[in-house]
């Protein structure tokens, strides 16, 4: 079951980015950056897979937690910003029929290869996340399912096909309406979720004399709920915890941002049960920021 939910979570939103970001293009016939996408899908799997590999083999010979964070974190903001560029350059340029008929082969001619860029990284993000929570999960349960991979891989892909499928069949305006603001407050997540991983490795990585502190417990939370507990009380339902979770002993809520629910709202929009006020804050304005653009060009 663990296979099934990391592979399906970390899959679905690469093939959300790039049934979005294709069936954009595909509705204007923008052939050359189609070809650019679809390279960026086939050298992403690739270098996941030897990522992968060297992953497991930093793990095996120095096991440290600190430098995996720091790489996930140089991710999510390069992805970001990659995710940002799209995001504004085809509303700028591709969401206005008129301005599209006028202007878009001027604008698509000094587009370089952006949206390679942007599929490339999107997918090694998570082909990146993907090795690393497998890895977890193998170190605490000492178990593969290969049953869990595959059909977490295949829903995930499906859920893709049909936006794509979809998506021809809607009216454009309307469809990069709802698509480009699922964009934004997927490029503002990962800005969340990599500040959160910085600051993974600065507290594993005992740098925390970096930022003027000394213990964890010096870091100021906005918020922190749903921490695990070691027993639950008789008002506690059940239902809503899982037991063991990450191997600690301890009753984990749904919506905490490990539990069943709240890692898909993490990897999805950077939902954090105990954000510090850097995360919280870079969140906030990433979202304002986008937001008002995304009003700028719909509304």
């Amino acid at each position: 079951m663990n296979e099934f939910i990391i592979v399906f979570r970390e899959s679905l939103e690469a093939c959300l980015i790039v049934g979005i970001i294709y069936t954009l293009l595909e509705k204007n016939n923008l052939d050359r950056e189609i070809k650019q996408l679809w390279l960026g899908v086939f050298f992403a799997l690739i270098a996941s897979g030897i990522l992968g590999i060297l992953l497991n083999s930093i793990k095996q010979s120095i096991g440290n937690a600190s430098i995996q964070a720091l790489f996930e974190s140089v991710f999510m903001f390069l992805t970001a910003g990659l995710l940002w560029y799209v995001i504004f350059w085809l509303s700028k340029h591709v969401s206005d029929r008129v301005e599209l008929e006028g202007q878009t082969k001027k604008a698509i001619a000094t587009s370089g290869i952006g949206v390679f860029l942007v599929v490339f990284f999107a997918i090694l993000r998570e082909g990146f996340e993907t090795a690393i929570f497998l890895m977890g999960s193998f170190s605490i349960l000492q178990t593969f399912s290969y049953i869990g991979f595959f059909t977490g891989l295949f829903a995930a892909i499906l859920i893709g096909y049909f936006i794509v499928i979809q998506g021809r069949r809607i009216n454009l305006r309307s469809f990069f309406q709802a698509t480009t603001l699922l964009l934004v407050i997927f490029a503002s997540g990962m800005v969340a979720y990599g500040t959160h991983e910085a600051e993974e490795f600065i507290v594993k990585g005992d740098h925390l004399e970096w930022v003027g502190l000394k213990e964890k417990q010096d870091i100021v939370r906005v918020w922190n709920i749903l921490e695990p507990k070691s027993e639950l009380t008789e008002s506690e339902n059940s239902t809503y915890y899982s037991y063991n979770l990450g191997g600690k002993n301890k009753y984990t809520h749904v919506m905490h941002d490990k539990g069943r629910i709240g890692v898909f709202l993490k990897g999805f929009f950077g939902y954090n049960s105990n954000p510090n006020w850097i995360e919280f804050i870079l969140w906030m304005l990433s979202l304002t920021f986008g937001i008002r653009l995304w009003r700028k060009f719909y509304f």
